[in-house]
């Protein structure tokens, strides 16, 4: 039951984005569109995953005075292999994201997991954990990125669905703090429900 827990406190009770407040910069930044955010929520999922995994294997042979900066070495290994496989195989997403992807590595999101959970615990949890926080934080800024996508340019992973006048500030900036704000609200009421 424990690791259920794990897998599903990423979505609504702990959401990154949505209740942590983490990672509001690609957040924010990248989800003018759905496809965007799900490009850039699968990316980090990937490497908090994996830096997890390599956390969890050798949090023992890493001295406490030299933790952190182990663990963005980490990060930032994960971080080039998903920028270069990018880079080659989606190029496309690749420019819409450009320099959102090398900040993952600092994305306090990734490091907090690998400090706070995976350095603490075995293998398994640890997966589990960055697969349930990862698949929270592609959630909510898919769910950013479709709602900005829609009420801006009336599409939503690129297929039309609104026509006429539509709030075009919601695909500007200030559109991202907008919804968010909105997003925010609706899970903390959810959240206390």
């Amino acid at each position: 039951m424990n690791q259920i827990q794990n897998l599903t406190k990423g979505f609504i009770k702990e959401n990154p984005v949505f209740v942590l407040l983490l990672g509001l910069c690609p957040a924010l930044g990248v989800t003018t569109s759905a496809i965007n955010g799900l490009g850039m929520g699968l990316a980090t999922t990937f490497v908090l995953v994996m830096s997890n995994l390599v956390v969890a294997l050798i949090k023992s042979m890493i001295p406490d005075k030299v933790r952190i900066p182990s663990f963005i070495l980490i990060i930032a290994s994960f971080v080039t292999i998903v920028e270069l496989v990018m880079q080659a195989y989606m190029p496309g997403l690749f420019d819409a994201l450009g320099l959102f992807i090398p900040l993952i590595v600092v994305n306090c999101l990734v490091l907090g997991r690998a400090e706070a959970f995976a350095s603490k615990n075995n293998i398994g949890s640890s997966l589990v954990d960055g697969f349930g926080m990862g698949m929270g934080f592609s959630f909510a800024l898919t769910l950013l990125g479709g709602v900005r996508e829609l009420l801006g340019a009336g599409a939503i992973f690129g297929f039309n669905l609104l026509e006429g006048d539509l709030m075009l500030a919601f695909i500007l900036p200030p559109g991202a703090f907008i919804a968010l704000g909105y997003l925010v609200a609706i899970t903390n009421k959810f959240n206390k429900a």
